[in-house]
């Protein structure tokens, strides 16, 4: 089978999230199985045009900014001709509007919708334009069938009226090979992490506030932040503003083996963020033997199992932030608890059983496609 994946980026782009280890790690599998996977997407700085990653051959092309308006384009001069038998539409903020056109067996894929919670990421103007070209595009997309990857986005787009026997719900996984107890000691000192992209809405700026409080329990508690983002300038600023400059560490991007080796020797991830698709962060901590402290939000209410794997929050409130990170650090019974069952519940996640259940799902658009 020839298979055409539509999505903003791929997993080497500094920019890239779950969004993208979902697609990397699904369709590198599905590669395997035999099939011709190709990935269009936009480039960024020292990028090559073309280059293959596990069995997938990635395609890039033009700005980030602008990527929606190539695709339709690329579709007609070029993708139209190719003879795909599925192009997947892998659905993240700005929608390319494929159903509009794609005469292609066509499978959607969506980790979350952004709604509103866009307005805490950008200013008024571009978050409108985000917003309106968002919910634009949800009524054309309810003629496909759709993958999605938590029970939150899975009711929210029942609520949004996509039809619940072609809306699937297939769990992220984890590679546990790579995500796992090295068994290596933890940090010598109380050590709190918080790994992602620096994105406004993910409130990093939470934690900083929140982490001032932590500090007067527990003087020698450090924080690290793993990952970058356009962001990163105000929360360094914030964190000198709060006087914890030699409290916090930003470690800016890392690679996979640094990550794994950080979420080794926390005692606590942290995730803060107003909304998510699903807590990829959180499985994957938790297979490293680190439980989490997340808010209570969409996603990842699903990822964290609140009192068994973790600790959920009301989003937004650092007083009880603090409160819960705190008792994590001092309560070495509670964290041995929790950190036992996050390992097990962990070990329920795995990529192959996702792209087994992916491709169970395209044998579907395929049936429907050509019945």
């Amino acid at each position: 089978m020839k298979i055409l994946i539509l999505n903003w980026q791929d997993i080497t782009n500094p920019l890239a999230g779950g969004a993208e280890v979902h697609l990397h790690e699904v369709f590198s599998r599905i590669a395997k199985m035999g099939h011709d996977v190709t990935l269009f997407c936009s480039s960024y700085d020292g990028a090559a045009p073309r280059e293959e990653m596990n069995g997938i051959h990635v395609q890039r092309e033009g700005g980030r900014s602008l990527f929606n308006y190539l695709v339709m384009r690329k579709y007609f001069t070029t993708f139209r001709h190719d003879r795909y038998d599925l192009i997947v539409d892998d659905m993240n903020k700005i929608p390319f509007y494929t159903p509009a056109y794609v005469k292609e067996p066509l499978l959607g894929v969506t980790h979350h919708l952004f709604g509103t919670s866009i307005f805490k990421e950008v200013n008024a103007g571009a978050a409108s334009y985000v917003y309106i070209t968002e919910q634009a595009g949800l009524p054309m997309y309810k003629k496909i069938r759709f993958i999605v990857g938590s029970p939150s986005t899975h009711k929210e787009l029942l609520h949004k009226g996509f039809d619940p026997d072609r809306t699937h719900l297939i769990h992220y996984g984890v590679d546990h090979a790579a995500f796992r107890c090295l068994g290596i000691p933890k940090s010598r000192t109380p050590l709190v992490g918080a790994v992602g992209r620096l994105k406004k809405y993910k409130s990093f700026d939470h934690l900083l506030e929140a982490f001032v409080d932590v500090r007067a329990e527990i003087p020698d508690a450090r924080l690290v932040v793993v990952g970058d983002g356009d962001d990163k300038p105000r929360l360094m600023q914030l964190a000198a503003s709060l006087s914890l400059t030699d409290a916090v560490t930003f470690t800016g991007f890392v690679s996979a083996d640094e990550k794994i080796r950080l979420l080794n020797t926390m005692h606590c991830a942290v995730n803060t963020s107003a909304k998510e698709g699903w807590g990829l962060t959180v499985i994957e901590a938790n297979a490293c033997g680190t439980p989490t402290v997340s808010s209570d939000v969409e996603g990842l209410r699903d990822a964290v199992v609140d009192g068994e794997t973790g600790l959920l929050y009301p989003y937004g409130d650092r007083l009880q932030l603090a409160e819960k990170i705190s008792l994590v650090l001092r309560d070495e019974h509670l964290r041995e608890r929790l950190t036992a069952n996050a390992l097990e519940r962990s070990k329920e996640f795995d990529w192959d059983v996702a792209a087994g259940r992916t491709m169970e799902v395209i044998d579907n658009v395929l049936f429907d496609y050509h019945r």
